[in-house]
């Protein structure tokens, strides 16, 4: 079969796959597609943790006719026990061919067994088609099951002059309706959503998806213990985190763990970012949203533990030495210090432009 074959129905895998974002974490997103002359017999996506693969639901629907046809699947297939059988066994018991694989499966018990068991039973196997895009689209799982620690993205909503909040502190709205509903989406793609002390202060999020997607798990940094347990961010239904260190009073962390809070203390002076991306990766959260004010986001930059940007940008322009602006904190001395980004990408969301990029030192993650 040509090759632009393989990439149209790779390119409808990833389609799929992309049906499971926000429900199958920390389990990767992944399609399936079954091809016979031509033609697609079956398909199926994973769609949700725990639930059968992609590969399962569409052999089970090509049937009998998955024997000697093609398989296309964007992420490698795996080949051990888990909450499921083995995809390969299914595979190999179906007849199928040919498999067709986007990327491999960076998981340690999989990573190329996969591949190579299917070639074993004398199935023809293809690897790398639309490499890229399958990594992107599993960017998440591809840093945690390496890492152990989630991707950070970091959301800001600013004005064309870098101010997210006049100098008395009114931020709502700086972006239009069609921006915030994007981001009620991410909520609900991302695993975990995190906002520091000032910005519950001066804004009372709830951090909900609003029917976009399910609620994220809700994380709070504040190292002093400021913020009202009483806060929007600590209403029951999802796990909830806070940061804090031995600074913050006794009683303000046994009344949110009361709520049914989980408190973190660190016995330093501050939260370390670094520390903090390892507990809440033990947790199993694969992938975390940062909404936080200037300085959170200083923290965030600063630590190096930011791997992509989204900058929502409002047509307007804020002014004042003192207004708050998107990244505050120590900053940059000389130029060539800044912080640097590549595969830049701007769209129009509504009124506002939209700017994603990824820390140069993230290749694909």
């Amino acid at each position: 079969m040509a090759s632009g074959n393989d990439e149209h129905f790779m390119k409808l895998c990833l389609r799929l796959a992309a049906k499971g974002k926000g429900f199958v974490s920390p389990n990767p997103l992944v399609g399936a597609i079954v091809v016979k002359n031509g033609k697609i017999i079956g398909k199926g996506y994973h769609p949700s943790f725990g639930a059968p693969h992609a590969e399962v639901f569409a052999l089970q629907e090509a049937g009998e006719e998955s024997n000697g046809a093609t398989l296309y699947v964007n992420l490698e297939p795996c080949v051990h026990y888990g909450k499921t059988p083995p995809c390969t066994k299914a595979i190999i018991k179906a007849g199928i061919k040919r498999v067709v694989v986007g990327m491999k499966d960076p998981n340690p018990l999989v990573n190329g067994k996969g591949i190579e068991e299917l070639r074993e039973a004398g199935i023809e196997v293809k690897t790398g088609v639309l490499k890229e895009e399958a990594e992107r689209l599993n960017e998440a799982y591809v840093k945690f099951i390496s890492k152990g620690i989630p991707f950070v993205a970091l959301k800001m909503a600013q004005s064309l002059d870098g101010k997210i909040a006049t100098k008395t502190g009114e931020s709502k709205w700086i972006t239009g309706g069609k921006a915030r509903e994007f981001v009620h989406r991410l909520r609900g793609e991302y695993d975990a959503v995190l906002v520091g002390a000032g910005t519950i202060l001066s804004d009372d999020p709830s951090l909900r998806a609003y029917g976009k997607g399910r609620d994220p798990v809700r994380i709070v940094l504040d190292g002093k213990g400021v913020v009202s347990p009483s806060a929007k961010v600590f209403q029951a239904g999802v796990r909830r985190f806070v940061f804090t260190t031995s600074s913050a009073p006794l009683s303000w962390v046994e009344g949110l763990r009361e709520k049914g809070v989980e408190v973190i203390i660190s016995e330093g002076g501050r939260v370390e970012i670094e520390e903090m991306l390892r507990e809440i990766g033990q947790q199993g959260i694969a992938s975390l949203l940062v909404e936080g004010g200037g300085e959170t986001a200083a923290c965030f930059l600063e630590a190096g533990a930011v791997d992509k940007i989204l900058f929502f940008i409002a047509p307007i322009i804020i002014g004042g030495r003192e207004a708050k602006t998107s990244v505050e904190g120590r900053g940059c001395q000389n130029l060539k210090d800044a912080i640097k980004f590549n595969q830049l990408k701007v769209r129009k969301i509504g009124e506002d432009l939209l700017v994603e990029a990824y820390v140069r030192r993230c290749s694909p993650v």
